[in-house]
């Protein structure tokens, strides 16, 4: 008499979905150790550990060469990551520099001196200070230059040091330079646009 009267309740109750919810239902404990369980194959002994690990690390630091000669961010060192850097080396490739000439010049006038020519001394004695005072302007030259883009396309970006980086990867040798250059010289209308 005083009971309760029970509603009957529909055969098929509405799905109510959460805002954000996953859509299916979460698995039980056992079957989600299942699926993350894989064998563990453990090293028989002490030596055979360290020869995985330098394995791995061998591995690894050759992924990270190969990723930081094609100039791929994630590989790259403090001093050559962002997109500032990143101009100012697409800035210095795309020239011809007399800097990444240097090195050839230098050693073509150490060959000049062993010649008992009086005009090889004089060339010996002249040409190492004037290529070095050409080096040093052509560095100022490229410095101011990628200031000034570097400052027209990354307002926001950090700058500092930008332009001496670039006039001492223009003193590099063009084939030793990393990360590798990206750019081919003459290409300067190509500087970094990606």
């Amino acid at each position: 008499m005083f009971r309760r009267r029970t509603q009957e309740a529909p055969e098929n109750p509405p799905q109510v979905a959460k805002p954000g919810g996953k859509g299916r239902p979460t698995p039980k404990r056992s079957e989600a150790e299942k699926r993350r369980r894989q064998p563990i194959t453990a090293p028989a002994n002490r030596k055979e550990a360290y020869k995985r690990v330098r394995e791995k690390q061998a591995s690894e630091r050759v992924k990270a060469r190969e990723g930081m000669a094609k100039g791929e961010e994630k590989y790259l060192l403090k001093r050559d990551k962002g997109p500032v850097r990143r101009l100012a080396r697409d800035y210095v490739d795309g020239r011809r520099t007399m800097g990444s000439y240097l090195m050839y010049a230098m050693f073509a006038i150490v060959a000049l001196s062993l010649l008992p020519l009086a005009a090889a001394k004089l060339l010996v004695l002249l040409a190492p200070p004037l290529l070095l005072a050409v080096v040093f302007v052509e560095g100022l030259l490229i410095s101011r230059g990628v200031k000034r883009l570097a400052a027209e396309r990354y307002p926001d970006e950090d700058q500092k040091g930008v332009g001496l980086y670039a006039a001492m990867r223009a003193m590099q040798i063009r084939r030793l330079r990393v990360p590798a250059p990206q750019v081919k010289p003459g290409r300067k209308e190509a500087v970094g646009k990606d």
